[in-house]
């Protein structure tokens, strides 16, 4: 309505500037107030700081954005590292790096399994419903929301998998009997595939510590699959802890990725061993806040 009456009075139907100076609570005195404050205290909110200073919290958020140029930026959340875990994480980085470099031809199958939640997710925050009187409309979902669980192992060359864990149909939990399984039934026979073009001689396993991967029977499943060769909690090469590194919809994202993503993902995984080796082990600030 406010349009239909300055077009009829004005015709236009911009908003016109109110008459006289503009006043402000941006002046350098402010402006210096508020520096003060954020640097003293830069974790507090727009809103405490304007209620401490006494001025417009529109003001604040204006003086610190415009004025300060200063940046709301997230704290990054990172696993917490043990004393012993920095030279661990160190020496690991550094034995990966030179395997890479006196074998051009090495070739490093880094597995995990993920879940993949499948009812969707709703935000109550952003669903609206806009009416006279409240619907009381509700939104019921199962206490334990459906899921599947995906295995994937990805090289520099290719990707194998996806591998669903499931019975009939259903979505199961991963034991060492059922990653036996994977490993025995589907993980060898795609290695055998493609012979052409992997030398299994040249083949490195890696798998986390997770329980069903370092059982005694799955680790002596492995352990013939890849002599000498095996990146694992109690593996050849030991994983570092503390180191974290899909229906037909899955399987199609993942047939879409090309050896040229493999290819960077492998140089960013040197990338980030020679990180963690220059900085003894600790936490790769130079990956974590990459410009």
């Amino acid at each position: 309505m406010r349009w239909v009456t300055a077009f009829r009075t004005t015709g236009i139907i911009t908003k016109k500037k109110p008459p006289g100076p503009v006043r402000t609570v941006t002046t350098p005195e402010n402006t210096e107030r508020v520096r003060a404050a954020v640097l003293q205290n830069p974790r507090r909110s727009v809103r405490k700081q304007a209620q401490a200073l006494q001025i417009n919290r529109s003001s604040v958020r204006r003086i610190v954005k415009r004025e300060l140029n200063f940046h709301p930026y997230k704290l990054t959340i990172v696993q917490q590292l043990k004393p012993t875990d920095y030279h661990q994480r160190s020496e690991f980085a550094l034995e990966m790096l030179s395997l890479f470099e006196v074998n051009d031809d090495m070739l490093l199958f880094m597995s995990d399994e993920a879940h993949f939640h499948l009812d969707g997710f709703v935000n109550k925050q952003n669903c609206r419903y806009y009416a006279a009187e409240n619907p009381q409309s509700l939104h019921e979902r199962p206490l334990h929301s459906p899921k599947v669980t995906v295995w994937c192992a990805v090289s520099k060359k290719l990707i194998i998998g996806p591998y669903f864990f499931e019975q009939q149909g259903n979505t199961v939990t991963v034991n060492s009997a059922r990653y036996i399984e994977m490993l025995n039934n589907f993980f060898k026979s795609e290695l055998r595939k493609r012979r052409r073009i992997i030398n299994p001689s040249n083949v490195w396993f890696q798998q986390d510590g997770a329980p069903p991967h370092t059982a005694i029977a799955t680790m002596n499943v492995i352990r013939e699959m890849f002599p000498g060769r095996l990146i694992s909690r109690f593996g050849d090469m030991h994983w570092p802890p503390r180191s974290p590194d899909l229906t037909d919809a899955i399987k199609t994202e993942i047939a879409l990725i090309d050896e040229n993503l493999l290819q960077r993902v492998h140089l960013n995984l040197l990338d980030r061993l020679s990180s963690c080796y220059e900085q003894d082990g600790s936490h790769m600030l130079d990956v974590l806040f990459k410009t």
